[in-house]
């Protein structure tokens, strides 16, 4: 069976421009180098990746584990294992996502306020 590497680019540009994200952040999130993010989003380099790789790249779109490896072969959600949860379930999931960093921020930016005030006292 060959593999479709073209489409694995243009479903990560498409998910990328979907979240609204740049390569550095797609990178960060899935803890994959920027230089292989930049080889699969342009298609400049076709060689066999692993499927950890893939793997964290789906998840940090918000997709399923499994999402890129069956684009490369060939087989779309609409095939098989998403079809059940629909457009809208993926959708959702991207949005749990996003509100899940958001908390995760607004946490941070929390402690580093009750830092900030503790050590205004402390003067």
């Amino acid at each position: 069976m060959s593999e479709d590497w073209a489409a694995v680019a243009k479903c990560i540009n498409d998910r990328v421009r979907e979240l609204g994200w740049r390569q550095r952040e797609l990178a960060d999130r899935s803890q994959v180098s920027q230089a292989i993010v930049r080889e699969l989003q342009h298609h400049t380099v076709e060689r066999r990746r692993s499927a950890r790789t893939l793997e964290a790249l789906s998840l940090a779109l918000g997709l399923r584990p499994d999402h890129l490896s069956d684009v490369l072969r060939g087989r779309y959600p609409h095939d098989g294992d998403d079809a059940e949860a629909g457009p809208m379930g993926s959708r959702m999931d991207s949005v749990e996502l996003r509100l899940a960093e958001i908390a995760e921020r607004l946490d941070d930016i929390q402690v580093r306020l009750n830092d900030m005030f503790s050590r205004q006292r402390e003067q």
